[in-house]
């Protein structure tokens, strides 16, 4: 997919839309602007200080959230960063990715009555963007416990698990198969989230803990094996993420600009001229996720003059927050709901349109997959954007001699992130059951740091996952 994705970068005929540098540059200018020292003060002292905040039970990292406000609100923004940082260390990303909308400002007793509540994100990212801005360094490696663990992903969650077990005084060598680290957060969000060079900032102030040895560009099975960690390290993190693109199963799909979403916004984020970047101007997408939204509100910032995203469901089990659907028509994106691409209609091996059947809700309480109406419809189109998940590659632990044990295509764990087998914890995006936020696969680094910790001072037996 991704030699597909070059070829089409570098061949396709589309229009370019013709917008200045001006235009773009507003089209992917900050999300939600940061506060101001002013504006902080005056949210944080909105803040009840709940002595048990609902919010914090809401929060996937368990920071204490009415703390961190109330150092804001006295002035203390290094406290008030520490605070955050100590549960998550991604807390600057977090505060511009998570679906706070959902989590802990749903939870917010400010809502009752007032349906407003305290912006607990904007908050959090005011204390994370000072304490990155001053490059002040709150964390140390610990005393040397002469122990190494080897971790496999230099996303979310194998950095979290890196720099706690730094803290812990174990050293750390961790494996990525890409240039950069940061996985979804440098390669798969909306740019106009992340301005800036956030990602890479925060990422050079985790690793400033000291004793975490990054190799780039390593891929298991090439250049490392399972079998090779377990035998040359005291204990493995596996926290590869997803590295498969799920496909629509329709002929035609491998065509010029039939492209994966996730393909597209990860060269969005790392090129430096977007407008280099050919878009359609009859774009559609398909899919109801955070990815889906992603790309649809992109490609109208990109110039696209008619984006339409399709998903087989109801706007109830969209992935997306409200929020986020609300955002995308806010851009101009038209959303169609219960129906499914039956048909990729091409001429002269261009793309043309897709034809969808309309869909209806399948068993009690549409838990079943939908079914198809029989009433069908076409949509012009001359890019088509795949957003339908991505899956685990499990061909990546083949050829080992043993392999963790799976559950539908991830690896299964326990509560402290333990596999089936011994000295080996996974997390992240890649496991079973996962909750695929950022902030769920930060959570999950720190927990199985803690545990492999434990587990390398002789306070846990075999890994029972």
């Amino acid at each position: 997919m991704r030699a597909l994705l070059e070829h089409m970068l570098k061949t396709s005929d589309l229009d370019s839309p013709g917008l200045s540098p001006e235009e773009y540059a507003e089209n992917f200018s900050d999300l939600h602007p940061p506060l101001d020292a002013h504006q902080a003060a005056v949210e944080a002292d909105r803040c009840y200080f709940c002595h048990d905040a609902p919010c914090v039970t809401a929060c996937p990292t368990g920071i204490d959230i009415p703390s961190f406000i109330q150092k804001i609100a006295t002035g203390n923004l290094r406290g008030s960063a520490k605070k955050i940082l100590d549960e998550n260390i991604f807390g600057a990303m977090c505060a511009r990715v998570c679906p706070t909308e959902v989590l802990c400002e749903e939870a917010c007793v400010r809502n009752t009555g007032e349906n407003k509540p305290v912006a607990i994100g904007l908050l959090q990212r005011f204390s994370t963007d000072h304490l990155l801005a001053g490059g002040v360094q709150i964390y140390n490696q610990g005393p040397d416990s002469g122990k190494r663990i080897a971790i496999v992903g230099a996303g979310p969650a194998g950095l979290s698990c890196a720099h706690r077990l730094s803290m812990l005084g174990h050293s750390v060598t961790v494996f990525e198969a890409r240039e950069k680290c940061g996985g979804l957060n440098e390669y798969g969000i909306a740019a106009y989230k992340v301005t800036g060079g956030i990602a890479q900032r925060e990422i050079d102030y985790v690793l400033g803990v000291g004793g975490i040895e990054i190799k780039p560009a390593q891929t298991s099975g090439r250049d490392f094996s399972l079998a090779g960690l377990r035998e040359n390290y005291d204990a493995v993190f596996l926290a590869m993420g997803l590295g498969g693109i799920n496909q629509l199963g329709l002929q035609g799909e491998d065509m010029d600009n039939v492209l994966s979403a996730v393909d597209y916004i990860a060269e969005l984020r790392q090129t430096d001229d977007l407008a280099s970047l050919p878009i359609g101007q009859r774009v559609v997408v398909v899919g109801g996720g955070m990815t889906a939204i992603d790309i649809a509100c992109q490609s109208r910032r990109l110039g696209a003059g008619d984006v339409t995203l399709v998903y087989r469901r109801g706007a109830e089990e969209m992935g997306a927050s409200a929020f986020e659907c609300d955002l995308a028509r806010t851009d101009g994106v038209k959303i169609i709901y219960w129906a499914a691409p039956v048909r990729i209609l091409s001429e002269e091996g261009a793309l043309q349109a897709v034809e969808f059947e309309k869909t209806r809700a399948n068993g009690a309480g549409g838990a079943g997959s939908p079914t198809g109406t029989g009433e069908k419809f076409i949509i012009e189109a001359d890019m088509l954007f795949k957003a339908i998940g991505q899956a685990f590659e499990s061909t990546s632990l083949e050829g080992f001699a043993e392999s963790p044990e799976l559950s539908k295509g991830r690896i299964v764990v326990d509560a402290a992130g333990r596999t089936s087998l011994d000295g080996v914890w996974a997390g992240g995006d890649c496991v079973a059951g996962g909750q695929d936020l950022t902030v769920a696969a930060v959570q999950d680094g720190k927990v199985a740091a803690h545990s492999i910790d434990s587990y390398l001072r002789g306070e846990a037996g075999e890994n029972n996952g």
